[in-house]
């Protein structure tokens, strides 16, 4: 059993295989994927509400990203207050600042960045961060408005050192590696991927992003390819498939406090 911890079924990408591409991650031996619910932004956020719904094995986050911090008014914080309440919702995310594209200005980004992460210990949910080109910021919001409440969350897709990781885990955060790791270049990454304590570790695919060596060129990712970036990790950390496997799993689900699947 593997569990892909971040992934975006909702995406155009599946619309037209969906049942499809969840059933072969179930036959590769994924029993759960979480389901990222900030699709195009507000007004709709209950997008990875309905596929938790529809999938057995999937569960939910709901949340703005930053690309989308300019559409959060107070009536869909609001609603993401309501949402966490949904009993498949088991985080808000994902949630942080995007400073490479800037896709919303800065200040509204941290704003809207701020204002989640209240709602997320009003409602005792981790979250699950995103953070490119602002570690900085990114760190000093978390340290400032979440490390206090002590309910961690997910550093998705990480990207950064060793050094950055250990920061992370300071913060109380599971470290997630997604199919970066398998790629050529990705020294520092893998070195990171090795250094993360097991019971701090996650592994993820960001579908249909970041397709893993040695299914690259197929271009769109999709939860069954989890498989590849956690024989990876496994790889680097010098320990057997099987065993990383079921320490992800012990990991995600002990943070969202669900039964792992027998």
């Amino acid at each position: 059993m593997i569990i892909d911890s971040h992934c975006h079924l909702d995406d155009a990408a599946f619309d037209e295989d969906r049942d499809a591409v969840v059933a072969r991650a179930h036959a590769a031996g994924v029993d759960l994927m979480l389901a990222i619910g900030t699709g195009e932004g507000p007004p709709d956020l209950e997008c990875a509400i309905r596929l938790a719904e529809h999938y057995e094995g999937v569960y939910a986050t709901v949340g703005v990203h930053p690309h989308d911090a300019s559409q959060a008014d107070a009536a869909s914080l609001d609603r993401l207050a309501e949402l966490c309440g949904h009993p498949k919702v088991v985080a808000l995310g994902e949630i942080g600042l995007d400073y490479h594209y800037d896709h919303s200005p800065r200040e509204i980004q941290r704003e809207v960045f701020v204002n989640q992460m209240q709602i997320a210990r009003q409602a005792r949910k981790p979250i699950v961060i995103h953070t490119r080109e602002a570690w900085e910021d990114t760190m000093e919001l978390l340290e400032t408005h979440w490390r206090p409440g002590g309910l961690g969350g997910i550093m998705h897709c990480f990207s950064g050192d060793s050094e950055q990781a250990r920061e992370a885990l300071d913060l109380g955060f599971l470290v997630s590696f997604a199919g970066v790791v398998t790629f050529r270049r990705a020294e520092a990454l893998r070195g990171a991927a090795a250094a993360t304590p097991l019971d701090r570790l996650l592994v993820e695919t960001d579908a249909p992003y970041l397709t893993p060596e040695p299914y690259r060129k197929i271009r769109r990712n999709e939860p069954r390819y989890v498989v590849e970036t956690a024989r990876k990790v496994a790889e680097v950390r010098r320990m057997p498939y099987e065993a990383l496997a079921a320490a992800t799993s012990r990991n995600f689900c002990a943070l969202f406090n669900l039964p792992v699947p027998a």
